[in-house]
């Protein structure tokens, strides 16, 4: 089943919602058997992700390490199988500059079966994850 662009820009602010709102187990039903997400080396919460429990698990782990106070989505465009969605993760500390980054999301069958995130700048993150730290 292909997906419109339409249909992707619906499905990708669907997720948004439902992990927004901690209903993992709707994302769960949105995404592919063999899902993953994948960060990048360079961030503390480097590693793939599989499965269909991969975006509670990556949240876990990113909540643990950090203090978010909200996240800012720009505009998502999508194309062929891909989706891209601009955001910000704003910090609890207003001290602290947004990370800044895109999110690819890929699509098959009319699920979600890969994420793919992309920083402008990790150091913003990294320095969320230090005042987290700190803060302890």
């Amino acid at each position: 089943m292909t997906m419109t662009p339409d249909q992707m820009i619906r499905f990708v602010d669907d997720l948004y919602a439902a992990t927004g709102v901690g209903d993992f187990d709707k994302a769960a039903e949105m995404l592919t058997d063999d899902f993953f997400i994948t960060e990048a080396d360079c961030m503390p919460m480097a590693g793939t992700y599989r499965g269909k429990n991969a975006l509670r698990d990556l949240f876990v782990a990113v909540m643990g390490m950090v203090d978010v106070a909200g996240l800012d989505r720009v505009q998502t465009t999508a194309g062929g199988d891909y989706a891209v969605t601009i955001l910000s993760f704003r910090f609890a500390d207003p001290a602290l500059a947004p990370a800044e980054l895109c999110e690819m999301f890929r699509f098959r069958d009319g699920k979600c079966c890969e994420i793919r995130p992309f920083y402008f700048d990790p150091a913003q993150f990294a320095a969320a994850v230090a005042a987290k730290k700190a803060s302890a």
